[in-house]
């Protein structure tokens, strides 16, 4: 049971291991997409049909109707991994063997919706997969097995999911084994330790923003952290105008770095080719890689052609 591009790896892993069969896929339903709002099948079905695996798509996993269909492929064994619907006690309970869901932390840190990017967020050295025993809580369940990576510099949330996605594949066919026979003391499932718990709250828009007067590491994690989206941004000056109700051009960035020159928060200390050199509240942030609103990527040199930044500039609301 799975639904995007995360899940499709441990898809992968389990058609590809001659110790499984796996009888059926769930995901969710096509929804619509793009400007045109066409119906667009989730990733994990598009990888199940070139499986040749049966693909069944749910509305709402707790119908009745569903659980009865799944009944009827008798599964040993239900692997999830970011399926993207809560899972009633129906279903939970149908397989002899449970449930294992296909965790992207180390629980109990970063129980909930968006895991990936609060360990860069919060600055984490490191995170992991967790396989775990679902029970009807959130990321609550007996923890099966681990596996940790350590984050490094360069990671973006985007660079981290996908390595999350490959571990966690790996670890999933690596534990099942082990697990369905528990009952002989290979694997004993163990119960979450009550200290430590994080929830990571689904990422919205607004996270994105970026305030200024946050120490200079905070904000380069908020950029690796919330690459693909929302992206970490800023609004540039109002250059030529004296429109006070007017909305200031966006400026999303996607690459900076760390340097030590201080400045004021959200004021420009340089801009060349090298970077766009922006005061925090400790330290400054060289912007590398940055866009605005309706524009390209663009390196800070051929930013700067077209919009032009000055030492005194001011970035933000």
């Amino acid at each position: 049971m799975g639904t995007p591009d995360l899940a499709c790896a441990s898809l992968r892993g389990l058609a590809a291991c001659a110790d499984f069969e796996v009888v059926a896929v769930v995901t969710q339903p096509d929804r619509p997409k793009g400007r045109d709002l066409k119906l667009q099948p989730p990733p994990v079905k598009v990888l199940a049909l070139k499986l040749g695996l049966p693909v069944l798509q749910p509305e709402k996993a707790r119908h009745e109707s569903f659980v009865t269909e799944l009944r009827g492929y008798a599964p040993d064994l239900i692997a999830v991994a970011a399926f993207g619907q809560i899972l009633p006690p129906a279903i939970l309970d149908l397989p002899p063997h449970g449930c294992l869901n296909v965790h992207t932390s180390l629980l109990p840190r970063y129980r909930g919706a968006a895991p990936i990017q609060w360990a860069i967020l919060n600055d984490d050295p490191e995170t992991g997969v967790t396989i775990m025993k679902m029970d009807v809580g959130l990321d609550t369940g007996a923890i099966i097995s681990t596996q940790t990576t350590p984050i490094a510099e360069a990671d973006t949330s985007q660079t981290l999911h996908n390595r999350l996605a490959e571990i966690g594949a790996s670890l999933l066919v690596q534990t099942i084994p082990g697990y369905v026979g528990y009952v002989t003391g290979n694997i004993q499932p163990r119960p979450q330790p009550a200290d430590g718990v994080v929830y990571a709250h689904k990422i919205k828009k607004q996270d994105g923003l970026i305030d200024w007067t946050q120490s200079a590491r905070h904000i380069w994690n908020r950029v690796r952290g919330l690459i693909p989206w929302p992206g970490a941004f800023t609004y540039l000056p109002m250059h030529g105008t004296t429109a006070p109700a007017t909305q200031p051009p966006l400026l999303k960035i996607w690459q900076a770095e760390i340097t030590n020159l201080s400045g004021t928060p959200g004021v420009i200390v340089s801009a060349d080719k090298t970077g766009i050199v922006v005061g925090c509240g400790t330290g400054s942030l060289r912007i590398l890689q940055l866009q605005r609103e309706g524009g390209k990527r663009l390196g800070p040199g051929e930013f700067l052609a077209g919009h032009p930044l000055h030492s005194g500039d001011r970035l933000g609301l």
